[in-house]
């Protein structure tokens, strides 16, 4: 499987809101990632319990919406808009750019997220 199609399967995975599913299907055990907030994750458990407390946070999806990706060898971008009520009543609304690094096993060794507000 190449990148590029490695990339159409996870914006599928994360468009449907499964994004748990998706780190647990694509990131390789060494992932490492960072954010625009200045938190990150390093390997893919810990990655995997980030998520799982984040989605277990959220009381309602407004909408997940993916612009575009983008495939340049073995790096890859890929535009969402995220658009969700919380449980504790605050709303979250990213507009970002998810850039992955990919291994030869077509597995996520780094994520880095970029607020494209």
């Amino acid at each position: 499987m190449t990148i590029k199609e490695q990339v159409q399967r996870i914006d599928a995975v994360v468009s449907t809101g499964a994004i748990v599913d998706a780190v647990k299907e694509f990131f390789a055990e060494e992932v490492n990632t960072s954010d625009y907030g200045n938190g990150g994750t390093a390997g893919k458990a810990e990655m995997i319990a980030k998520m799982e407390g984040f989605a277990g946070a959220i009381a309602k999806v407004n909408g997940i919406t993916h612009h575009h990706s983008i495939v340049d060898g073995n790096v890859s971008a890929s535009e969402f808009t995220f658009d969700f009520d919380m449980k504790d009543g605050s709303k979250i609304y990213w507009h970002e750019i998810i850039r992955r690094i990919w291994n030869d096993e077509g597995k996520v060794i780094q994520e880095e997220y970029f607020n494209a507000e």
